[in-house]
């Protein structure tokens, strides 16, 4: 190549010049860029080839004006100082950047009704495609009732699930696995840290704890509730110290848990020789505790994914067919064992 054609800027590729490679029309290239089914995969892989070998980019204003998208999605989060909802709004942009969208975030400071509205009214603004609501709190899910939209809206909330238009973990089956596993292990009972009211999570965790119990006959004494710090499950490990009856506890959350871990160290206690202990949420010191921690592992990932997922489905108005909750996994390490006789 010369130095003049080194020189020479090379002209940007539009629309046509990927029609004409790819041996389509315009309005074809259009629908491919644009995620529309009516495609077929043989012409998507032509058109996608061409646009990779001109290195084609279509400019954010023209895709918007052609489709009336602008390619940005809004969440709405509350409570994102916690690990689950802070890796979930990680996960719904990592989906969302992988399917070709950016992401507007507004954290509620308050859970009421007219922040809320305030929240979607401005993402409406904004013109956005559509929402997700990170809605962990029961007053959060109540704030968005009633509210109505001109864009699709989909909502995670722990523990519920509607198969549509909500997306959610099942993790009083994860509650349910905890208490299972220390059940026969060969425990009399589980004791329970649960976490703070008006927690989605924590009633959940609550509800299959119990259930669990119930099913195996087995008393379940009133829990002792945090907050989700450390310091609480601190002050909720001494109460458990000082109990000679207590061999097992089950912690709603792995931060809990390690105020549990030092009260119970404090007071001469082995873990798990003398108490076994069984956190929630799997965060990534959770292998790192002495001894590693056995613990819940939620699948925030494949939230994030489902959210997206569904959310463009709406937007380009399919009709959603009912899925299941994300199904919890127990992660077994050192810190449970059969009760010392």
């Amino acid at each position: 190549m010369s130095s003049e054609e080194l020189e020479r800027p090379r002209r940007t590729p539009v629309m046509r010049d990927v029609a004409r490679l790819a041996g389509v029309s315009h309005q074809t290239v259009s629908r491919v860029l644009n995620g529309s089914p009516m495609v077929s995969p043989e012409v998507r892989a032509r058109v996608e080839a061409a646009v990779e070998q001109l290195d084609y980019r279509l400019h954010a204003s023209a895709r918007a004006l052609a489709s009336r998208r602008t390619r940005n999605l809004g969440v709405v989060s509350v409570g994102t100082w916690q690990y689950g909802p802070s890796v979930l709004l990680f996960a719904i942009t990592e989906a969302a950047q992988n399917a070709g969208y950016r992401t507007s975030l507004i954290g509620l400071p308050n859970t009421d009704r007219t922040h809320m509205r305030a929240a979607l009214d401005q993402l409406t603004r904004d013109s956005v495609d559509g929402v997700v609501i990170i809605a962990p709190l029961a007053a959060t899910a109540a704030a968005v009732q009633g509210i109505r939209t001109e864009i699709p809206v989909v909502m995670f909330e722990p523990g519920l699930h509607n198969g549509t238009t909500l997306v959610s973990i099942d993790e009083a089956l994860g509650a349910r696995l905890v208490t299972r596993h220390l059940l026969e292990l060969g425990h009399h009972t589980v004791h329970h840290v649960s976490g703070p009211d008006g927690w989605l999570g924590t009633e959940a965790r609550l509800q299959g704890w119990r259930a669990e119990l119930a099913d195996a006959g087995r008393v379940a004494y009133p829990p002792i509730h945090g907050d989700w710090s450390a310091m609480s499950g601190y002050r909720a490990g001494t109460a458990i110290a000082q109990d000679p009856d207590a061999t097992a506890v089950f912690v709603a959350n792995d931060q809990m848990a390690l105020g549990v871990y030092r009260a119970l160290a404090e007071a001469g206690c082995s873990i798990p020789t003398d108490v076994s202990v069984v956190g929630f949420d799997d965060t990534p010191e959770a292998a790192c505790y002495h001894p590693a921690l056995t613990t819940v592992r939620l699948d925030f990932a494949e939230v994030g994914r489902q959210c997206v997922d569904r959310l463009l489905r709406r937007i380009r108005g399919e009709v959603l067919e009912p899925t299941e909750a994300v199904r919890p996994h127990l992660v077994l390490r050192d810190s449970t064992a059969p009760p010392r006789r």
